[in-house]
């Protein structure tokens, strides 16, 4: 079985789903989910919108929602469970990642590490 660079919640795909069907008009498929440089603590996650898939990124699918992952996030994205969630504060996609190692105080950015490759196959029993 292969290893899926992210996995997505129930929630996350609803919202995914309306965000297509807002923007069908557009030719919306999907989103892309990536990472930039950025913030106080070093690191942001990126969600775009997908009119045409990049071959390249790895493919996501839950629920009928559809997620592109960006190659050159891949390693600090690795095990990452994408989330939506309402609150008070803030509305938007949470990212519950194991390679995370800081958050900055406002939540907006992140520090990352690259996923330890070892460690996941060891986990997998494959070494």
């Amino acid at each position: 079985m292969a290893f899926a660079i992210m996995t997505m919640t129930d929630a996350a795909a609803t919202r995914v789903r309306e965000i297509v069907a807002n923007r069908a008009g557009e030719g919306a498929k999907g989103v892309r989910v990536g990472i930039k440089k950025g913030g106080c603590a070093g690191m942001e996650y990126t969600v775009d919108l997908v009119t045409e898939p990049d071959s390249a990124d790895d493919h996501i699918s839950h629920d009928g929602a559809d997620v592109w992952v960006d190659p050159a996030a891949m390693l600090y994205l690795l095990g990452t469970q994408m989330d939506f969630e309402v609150t008070k504060l803030r509305t938007g996609f949470v990212f519950n990642n194991p390679n995370q190692s800081s958050a900055c105080g406002c939540g907006e950015s992140v520090e990352l590490k690259p996923a330890d490759l070892k460690e996941l196959a060891e986990a997998r029993g494959q070494v």
